[in-house]
């Protein structure tokens, strides 16, 4: 069995089909998918979504492109949401300074709010970081001191160094199709060394298709492509990537459940 451990099933060039997107899902091997929230406007189709399916989960969060957009949601109001038997997990939220598309301050202060709701719940926090490792390792380490919690680094593409200070902090690393790209040799080569128990696979539906499914709307089905290079890549067979991934997802992602 394989584990789609992020994917947006609401979105546009998933949602057009999404019967048939979670068919192809469950033909291709993927017993498990979770589905990601990025806005609060988003939470209840999230969840009603998992909710009508027992394979499929959800996550309650604000994405740091939309921290502007939400000054008022705050740890009590991501706890409050997660109160559904359906919800594992808090985010996806984190620092993302490439796009700068809300007030850097904002971002920090709201991934600060993800956390002390994944604290709270004792749900893992999901985290999305691009041009911003120095703060997020900063943030995640200032905030563990204040009280342990767990989570992942979804869609890595960070540093080796980075990877190192997350997986000291007791985080797992999902990888997406970027692994597969051509131009991704030093992801590549983090992806090696990442230890089997904290190691995750994902697609991030409806972006970043794998080879060979480039210039297609990504969807869970196409992580049995991601997790074939990455068993080519790391030596294994695909069905220890997969056995591997799929209990550290339950491992991680405890209030799930296994089909």
């Amino acid at each position: 069995m394989l584990v789609d451990s992020h994917c947006h099933l609401n979105y546009p060039g998933v949602r057009e089909d999404q019967a048939g997107v979670i068919d192809r899902a469950r033909a291709a091997g993927v017993g498990t998918m979770l589905g990601i929230s990025t806005r609060a406007s988003e939470w209840s189709e999230v969840i009603a979504l998992a909710a009508a399916h027992p394979d499929i989960w959800a996550s309650v969060g604000i994405h740091p492109h939309e921290a502007d957009a939400h000054p008022d949601i705050d740890a009590a109001r991501l706890i409050e949401a997660a109160d559904h038997p359906k919800v594992i997990a808090i985010g996806e939220t984190g620092l993302d300074y490439f796009y700068d598309h809300s007030d850097r301050d904002r971002q920090r202060a709201s991934f600060r709010a993800h956390i002390s709701a994944a604290r709270a719940t004792s749900l893992p926090i999901i985290v999305h970081t691009r041009d911003a490792e120095e703060d997020t390792a900063a943030i995640l380490g200032e905030e563990m001191e204040q009280g342990t919690f767990t989570g992942v680094i979804h869609c890595f593409t960070a540093s080796q160094a980075f990877a190192e200070q997350v997986l000291a902090l007791g985080f797992y690393i999902s990888l997406s199709g970027i692994l597969t790209f051509k131009n991704a040799r030093d992801l590549q080569a983090t992806a090696a060394t990442i230890p089997a128990d904290r190691l995750l696979i994902e697609t991030d539906s409806p972006f970043l298709a794998p080879v060979p499914m480039r210039g297609r709307p990504c969807e869970p089905a196409f992580v049995a492509q991601t997790a074939a290079f990455l068993a080519k890549l790391r030596g294994q067979g695909v069905e220890t990537i997969a056995a591997d991934t799929t209990n550290n997802f339950f491992n991680l992602f405890s209030k799930a459940q296994r089909p």
